[in-house]
């Protein structure tokens, strides 16, 4: 009589898709009659590695309960981003929260991730090889972060232009090369 696997194994196998980087703690104080207490902010990422990657905030009075509920808060709202050859980038985006603005660019093979730490965290946790991201306004993680998100948001792969306008993709890529065969010849 086979017995079946526990289900506490299934679920760890699950997490351990996901991989979560902190980005950031930030510490606060409410200074109360007996004098200060403290709270905790963290700011974690989460990624599968094969496009699928995610951010959350968590607050609480201890450390690893804020990262526990960051964690689960990224896991919650993960979002879908296309790469070429699972590596880069389809095309250079521009993206902006607040102050922080960012810029990526699709970069060749073998070039790595060139990109400050909040961005190299989203990066790494994506699954990407190849980029070259520039931070140009404010150094605030948060911003940098979701900057990030709204710079990969606007993302296009060439299967989605496609179908927006009702062609195939061969039809698309085609038309590139023609139009990249004429600006040489010129």
């Amino acid at each position: 009589m086979a017995r079946e696997p526990r289900r506490e194994h299934r679920g760890e196998r699950e997490e351990s898709e996901f991989i979560d980087k902190l980005v950031h703690i930030n510490r606060v104080a409410k200074v109360v009659k007996g004098g200060r207490r403290f709270g905790f902010a963290a700011l974690v990422v989460v990624g599968d590695q094969k496009g699928r990657v995610g951010f959350g905030h968590g607050k609480a009075r201890e450390v690893p309960e804020a990262i526990r509920k960051a964690t689960d808060a990224a896991k919650r709202n993960l979002t879908r981003v296309p790469l070429r050859e699972g590596r880069t980038l389809h095309h250079d985006v521009y993206g902006r929260h607040g102050a922080g603005k960012v810029q990526l660019r699709a970069a060749p093979a073998g070039t790595g991730i060139i990109a400050g730490g909040p961005m190299r965290a989203v990066f790494e946790s994506l699954g990407m090889q190849d980029i070259v991201a520039k931070s140009l306004g404010s150094s605030n993680p948060y911003n940098m972060v979701r900057a990030t998100f709204d710079a990969l948001k606007n993302q296009d792969s060439p299967r989605s232009v496609a179908a927006r306008r009702s062609i195939k993709v061969s039809t698309l890529q085609a038309r590139r090369r023609e139009e990249g065969v004429e600006a040489t010849a010129e």
